[in-house]
């Protein structure tokens, strides 16, 4: 899956064959990256690609030596069934 980081829009985006396109957006916050939200069109949902879209970002921040505040539910979500990543969160931003 071809995964584009569009740093003008604020998010991550896989284009979908049927030219839908996932999303995860994101902000920045004091030199974190902040996950604000995952949108799966309605086409790709059930067929794993907002889990590969989070994957390849939570990998994206890892190699970029990032760390990351996560307000997204499916990111949550992901990282509880992924706590090889837990690692990434910055934890002076927790709440």
């Amino acid at each position: 899956m071809e995964v584009i980081n569009n740093k003008k829009n604020f998010r991550f985006e896989a284009p979908q064959p049927d030219g839908e396109v996932a999303t995860l957006e994101y902000r920045w916050l004091k030199g974190s990256i902040v996950l604000m939200h995952t949108l799966v069109p309605v086409s790709a949902r059930g067929k794993g690609v907002g889990a590969a879209l989070v994957k390849y970002v939570l990998d994206y921040i890892r190699t970029s030596g990032l760390k990351m505040v996560v307000y997204c539910p499916f990111v949550t979500k992901y990282l509880e069934r992924h706590p090889e990543y837990n690692d990434l969160i910055d934890d002076s931003k927790r709440s």
